[in-house]
């Protein structure tokens, strides 16, 4: 993530790691016929994981751009505010 200071990736890189072990709690209890309650609890988890590391990622592009709108602009992957506003919506 070219945008985020260190602590904003650390925290991202954090939340995505634990959803990685959500996902493979899931897939444990899956493969060895754990509880319907158990795999759908583990799957609501890694969903809200997911989320909101995606929340957060547009969180700092939104800063990042608002703070210098026109390097983003001349970034050659810069992000315009229309763009920003999609992926955001597309995690709702």
């Amino acid at each position: 993530m070219r945008n985020a200071d260190e602590a904003t990736q650390k925290r991202i890189v954090n939340r995505l790691k634990r959803a990685r072990g959500q996902l493979d709690a899931v897939i444990n209890a899956v493969e060895t016929d754990g509880s319907c309650r158990e795999i759908v609890t583990q799957l609501a988890a890694v969903s809200t994981a997911l989320d909101r590391a995606g929340f957060a990622i547009i969180s700092s592009a939104m800063q990042h751009c608002i703070a210098d709108p026109q390097k983003i602009a001349e970034e050659e992957d810069g992000l315009t505010v229309e763009e920003l506003e999609k992926l955001f919506l597309s995690l709702s």
